[in-house]
């Protein structure tokens, strides 16, 4: 993939995400953190974890 079109998706994607409601919000962040739990791939589990905000649900 070109990275200028990762990079596009990406903010489309942190726009959406910045949408969500609380709820919502909550719901996401624990899905990344069942999907990253049971990856067994370390760069597609380090990708999961690294959305950032898996750490703000701490």
């Amino acid at each position: 993939m070109d990275p200028d079109d990762a990079v596009k998706v990406l903010e489309g994607v942190a726009h959406l995400a910045s949408k969500l409601s609380n709820d919502q919000r909550s719901e996401l962040i624990d899905l990344l953190g069942t999907m990253a739990e049971a990856e067994s791939d370390p760069a597609r589990r380090e990708f999961l974890e690294g959305f950032g905000l898996l750490d703000d649900a701490v």
